[in-house]
This record gives C-alpha cells, sequence and structure tokens, in this order.
C-alpha cells in the first residue's frame, strides 16, 4: 500500500514539474535590439498595409512587375545578388514578410482580427502591397516557403498573378504543426517557453542550418552571415517567430497545383537538402503548365549561391512566355 502512494506521490511531482515548472521559470529579456526602422539599409522603403508597417525594396520599371517572396529565416536580404540584374526586365519589388526582416512583428493582442502570421493573412499582405503600390497584377516568385504563399495566391486571385516561379518551393512539406501537435503549442506551458526556443536561431543551430541550405557552405562569407542575423536585432523578433511558428499548419496546396494555369518556372539546386530536388521535379509536373531548371552544385538557395543561371533560368522563362518587351 505504501510502495503505491510513493508511486502516486511521485506522479504527481512530475507532473507538477512539467505543468508548472514552465510557469515558473524566469525568461530573461532580449538585450540589444531595437526598433525595425533604426536598422533600415538606405534603399529600405516602408508602406502601410493592412494595419502593419512593411519593409520592401523597388528596383527598376515598368512592366512585368516581379514580386519576390523570401522564404523562412530570410528577407529581402536574400534577393540582394538578383534584384539588380532582374531590373533590367522590369520592376522587381521584394519585401518582408511578417515575422521576418524589417516588417512590422505584432504581438498577441495586438491584432482585431486575423492572425497576421498565418498563411492566408500572407497572401492578403501580398496583394494588399500589390494595391499600395497601385499593381494591378505581377509574376510572383517564391523562394522555400514564400513559394507556398506564392501559390496560394495565385489560387486565390488568379487574374492578378501573370506569372509563377517556384524556387526549391516548400509545397509539399510546408513545415506547419501537424494538426495533433497544434494544441500543444498553444498551451500556457509551451506559450511561455516558446520564444526561449527560437532564440536557439540566434546561436550555433541558425549558423548550422544556414550552413545547410548551400552546397558549398566555405562560400558563406562575414557579411552574408550578418546580413542573416541583422533582423535578429529586432525588438520583440523572438515571440514575433513564436507566434509565426504557432500559426503555421500543413496546406493542401499540392491537391490544388493542377487548378494553377499560369506560365510557371520550377528552379531547383541539384542538392537542395532541405526540400529535396525530387519535390520540385515533382512540382513542375503536377503543375499545369510548367518548365523545371535544375541548377548544378547549387543548394537550397540558387538566388544567393548561383545568381547568374538564376537570372538567366528567370529571363528565359520571361522570353519564352513573351512577358516583357525586348
Amino acid at each position: 500500500m505504501r510502495k503505491g502512494r510513493n508511486t502516486l506521490s511521485f506522479i504527481i511531482i512530475i507532473l507538477a514539474v512539467f505543468l508548472v515548472g514552465p510557469l515558473i521559470i524566469p525568461i530573461p529579456p532580449l538585450t540589444d535590439t531595437q526598433p525595425a526602422v533604426e536598422l533600415a539599409d538606405a534603399d529600405s522603403l516602408f508602406v502601410e498595409v493592412n494595419g502593419l508597417t512593411v519593409h520592401y525594396k523597388r528596383m527598376g520599371q515598368g512592366q512585368p512587375v516581379m514580386l519576390l517572396l523570401h522564404g523562412f529565416g530570410a528577407s529581402t536580404f536574400s534577393w540582394r545578388e538578383v534584384m539588380q540584374p532582374l531590373s533590367q526586365y522590369g520592376t522587381v519589388i521584394a519585401f518582408d514578410r511578417p515575422a521576418f526582416g524589417l516588417t512590422e512583428r505584432p504581438l498577441p493582442g495586438q491584432w482585431a482580427e486575423e492572425n497576421p502570421y498565418t498563411l492566408a493573412a500572407q497572401v492578403d499582405l501580398t496583394f494588399g502591397l500589390m494595391n499600395a503600390l497601385q499593381i494591378e497584377e505581377a509574376i510572383l516568385i517564391g523562394h522555400s516557403a514564400g513559394g507556398t504563399v506564392a501559390a496560394a495566391a495565385a489560387l486565390r486571385e488568379p487574374e492578378r498573378v501573370m506569372g509563377l516561379i517556384m524556387v526549391d518551393a516548400a509545397i509539399y512539406n510546408s513545415g506547419g504543426a501537424p494538426a495533433w501537435a497544434r494544441p500543444l503549442l498553444k498551451t500556457p506551458q509551451l506559450d511561455r517557453l516558446g520564444p526561449l526556443f527560437v532564440r536557439s536561431l540566434a546561436g550555433e543551430q541558425g549558423i548550422r542550418f544556414l550552413q545547410s541550405a548551400w552546397h558549398n557552405p566555405g562560400n558563406i562569407e562575414a557579411e552574408i552571415m550578418a546580413g542573416y542575423r541583422k533582423p535578429l536585432q529586432v525588438d520583440h523578433w523572438d515571440i514575433a517567430l513564436w507566434e509565426f511558428t504557432k500559426a503555421s499548419k500543413t496546406s493542401d496546396l499540392s491537391e490544388q497545383l493542377s487548378l494553377i494555369r499560369q506560365p510557371a518556372l520550377v528552379i531547383s539546386g541539384d542538392d537542395d537538402r532541405i526540400v529535396p530536388p525530387e519535390e520540385s521535379i515533382r512540382l513542375a509536373n503536377e503543375l499545369t503548365n510548367a518548365d523545371l531548371t535544375m541548377i548544378p552544385d547549387c543548394g537550397h538557395l540558387p538566388q544567393e549561391e548561383k545568381p547568374q543561371e538564376f537570372v538567366a533560368a528567370v529571363v528565359d522563362y520571361l522570353r519564352k512566355n513573351q512577358l516583357f518587351k525586348e
């Protein structure tokens, strides 16, 4: 009988540790952070979209308009090598999605309607930005998770998406939490510890993730690392990234690919260890009107690691589909 009581007492203590412990663990505040606007570059632009201050960069003029959507953990910085060359063929605009870069990061309780970190809200923001900049239609160029947003946008308002370029796009494994795990992410315990978990991206884990995205990580120079770490200096970046994590979920885009009719180009590095090349090959086959470009000796970031090959593939796509005037 005593043994049974001891076992029950042990179980109660363990449960108390797991249920109460996370709620009383002190969470040290972030230090050395500042408002996003104070980290802006000389060519940074800001505009109010759907109640958020959105950071973007713009080059070129005329048609077509190419709207660049970055992937997870990235920002306008990831397009730095290709914006100027692409601007020779039209207007090029890159913007930061909420939780990344220098776009405003609303905190819990600061939005009245839709959570700005959901996929649906990011699609809203994409079209809202186009409205704010008086852009009727655009070619969407989406990298990784940005490809998920681009595909969802093409499905929602196809008349405003004249073309689609999917760069190592995360369509079949979007990285969202599975349905069974989402309630756990919203428990008071994990909700409190979540920002502490994502801070690991500011350390070795983040460095390893970036290295895994390159075919040759030895080419990641100090200024590239600094460019990726810069948004980690923005106030409340950890809370915003946790809110983004909670809002993320698997999508059903793979079941709707045949409904995308716009001319599409799928680009992949042949050594992508984050979105395997097989997924890009599958994507090109399942889209109704798509070509595939596989860039050799390249990882998950062809626009950074092989910018010349990336631009050449995009220009060939524009010419083939008569999307700009010579």
